[in-house]
């Protein structure tokens, strides 16, 4: 009896395991823009990693911090050293999930909040972040703008730049995700 009931949980677990479907990209493109009255920073990444289950509408996002790049390669060089620290945390990441119930398995725009932990610099964040959901011929395309405060992250501005680089950092997200084979 007990083997029967083993082999029935395993059969139904394997059925709901493979019934969440997957969408990933590893070309992903995240970008971040500074405006200040002195200097404008701008910088994007294009090989940002995503997954989304859209049976659990859970999303993952991972970011390496060296592929950033910058119009000069002298503000790359302080993101990098200076000021997100990519030799000691190399990636930052976003997990979290959909708040409202969309059916992502039909075409369509949907505007959407997502709540999850978002890390930058070694240090975690509750976050609720918007978004626009755009689901077209299979694909999936997820869309975002938000804001950053450097100081929620525990990047230090030294006094001698705070001029230069805003305390607030626009960041933008667009990640076109494909079925997972």
């Amino acid at each position: 009896m007990k083997r029967k009931i083993l082999f029935a949980s395993i059969a139904l677990l394997s059925a709901v395991v493979s019934q969440a479907q997957l969408f990933s990209t590893t070309n992903g493109k995240v970008s971040f823009f500074s405006k200040t009255p002195l200097e404008n920073i701008e910088a994007e990444s294009k090989t940002v990693l995503s997954v989304m289950n859209v049976t659990t509408k859970e999303i993952a996002i991972m970011i390496t911090n060296t592929s950033f790049s910058f119009p000069n390669k002298l503000m790359e060089e302080h993101f990098n050293e200076k000021y997100v620290e990519s030799e000691k945390f190399p990636k930052s990441s976003f997990k979290g999930k959909i708040n409202e119930a969309v059916d992502l398995s039909k075409d369509g725009e949907y505007k959407v909040t997502v709540t999850g932990k978002l890390n930058i610099h070694g240090v975690e964040k509750d976050r609720t972040i918007p978004g626009t959901i755009i689901v077209k011929d299979g694909l999936i395309q997820m869309l975002s703008n938000f804001k950053v405060k450097n100081v929620d992250h525990k990047i230090e501005i030294p006094t001698v730049v705070t001029a230069k680089i805003s305390e607030e950092i626009d960041v933008m997200v667009d990640l076109k995700l494909a079925p997972k084979k």
